[in-house]
C-alpha cells in the first residue's frame, strides 16, 4: 500500500496544519529538523543506542514483548539529551501546535513522555492502540466527544519506509464512536517520513509501529507526547532532570518539563511550592 498521510511544510501557517490534523487525526510535518540537526542528534545517540539492549532482552511478558518489540530498542528519558531539551522541545512549531490543541480546551500543557525508538530487522508490527490509553478509565469511555488527552510528535531520524517499520495509522479513527475498537492492520496506512520530518498525531488515533521486514535496516525516531498539565505524565521529569540542570534550560522548556506552576483552564494554579510559583520556590 503506497497511500500515506497528507504532508505539509513545518513552516506552513498553524491554521492550515490544524485543519488537516482535525480532519485526519494526524499530519506529516516536513522539515521539522534540518539535515544538520538530524546528523548532530544521531551522532549524540549512536553510542548510547548502540549499547542499549533490545526489549526482547529486558522483558518476558508476552503482551509487553509484542507491544515493545523483541528487536526494538527504546531509550527512555531522552531529556538527558541537550539537543532534545534545548533545541527540539524549544522549537516554535512544537509549542505553537501544542498551544493550538490545548490552550482553549485545557489550558497549560507539558511533556508526558519521550523515547528514542529504533525498530530493528525482522520485527513484527506493534499491536494497534491509542495513546490516550495511558489514562484508559478516563478517556476511553468518552470516545470522540472527550477532550484531547495527548498529542504525539514522532520525528524521523532515519527514513521511515513501509519495509523498515514506518508507523502505521488509521486516519479518521479519532472520530470513531467506540474507542475500544482499535481497528485492524489491514485498515492502516504507513506514515512515510524522510529524516527530519515528523508525524503530528492526536492521542485519539489508532496506530502502531510497523513491521520491519528488512534484513539490515534500523528505523530510528524520537517520539514524545504532550498532554494537558492537569494530567500526570508517564515520566516524572522534575525528578529525572533535576533543579540544577533545569536552570540551564530555556524558560519555555522549564515550564513544559514541570519546573514552573501550571495553569489549567479556569484554575488559579496547581503544581505550586508553598502556595506560590514553583519556579521561585525552586530557584530556577
Amino acid at each position: 500500500m503506497s497511500e500515506t498521510l497528507r504532508k505539509i511544510p513545518a513552516k506552513a501557517p498553524i491554521a492550515d496544519i490544524m485543519a488537516i490534523y482535525r480532519e485526519d487525526g494526524g499530519v506529516i510535518l516536513q522539515g521539522v529538523l534540518s539535515p544538520e540537526e538530524v546528523a548532530t542528534f544521531n551522532a549524540e545517540l549512536d553510542p548510547v543506542v548502540g549499547d542499549w539492549k533490545p526489549c526482547g532482552e529486558t522483558t518476558e511478558d508476552p503482551y509487553m514483548l509484542a507491544f515493545l518489540g523483541s528487536n526494538t530498542k527504546r531509550l527512555d528519558a531522552v531529556v538527558y539529551s541537550d539537543i532534545f531539551v534545548k533545541e527540539i522541545l524549544n522549537k516554535e512549531i512544537i509549542n505553537d501546535l501544542s498551544f493550538a490543541v490545548f490552550n482553549e480546551e485545557s489550558g497549560d500543557y507539558w511533556v508526558c513522555s519521550s523515547q528514542v525508538i529504533e525498530i530493528g530487522p525482522n520485527s513484527t508490527a506493534q499491536p494497534l492502540h491509542r495513546d490516550l490509553e495511558v489514562w484508559p478509565s478516563l478517556f476511553l469511555p468518552l470516545g470522540p466527544a472527550g477532550p484531547e488527552a495527548c498529542i504525539n510528535f514522532i520525528i524521523a531520524l532515519t527514513e521511515f519506509t513501509e519495509e523498515n517499520g514506518a508507523t502505521r495509522a488509521i486516519p479518521g479513527s479519532h472520530r470513531w464512536r467506540d474507542y475500544e475498537d482499535r481497528g485492524t492492520p489491514e485498515a492502516t496506512i504507513p506514515v512515510l517520513l524522510e529524516p527530519g520530518d515528523a508525524l503530528f498525531m492526536s492521542g485519539k488515533v489508532a496506530h502502531g509501529g510497523g513491521a520491519n521486514v528488512s534484513s539490515d535496516q534500523y528505523r530510528r525516531g524520537v517520539s514524545f507526547g504532550i498532554c494537558p498539565s492537569m494530567l500526570v505524565g508517564e515520566e516524572a521529569y522534575p525528578l529525572i532532570v533535576g533543579t540544577e540542570r533545569a536552570k540551564t534550560l530555556p524558560k519555555r522548556v522549564q515550564k513544559i518539563l514541570g519546573f514552573t506552576s501550571q495553569y489549567p483552564k479556569n484554575s488559579p494554579g496547581i503544581w505550586q511550592g508553598n502556595y506560590g510559583e514553583l519556579s521561585e520556590f525552586l530557584g530556577v
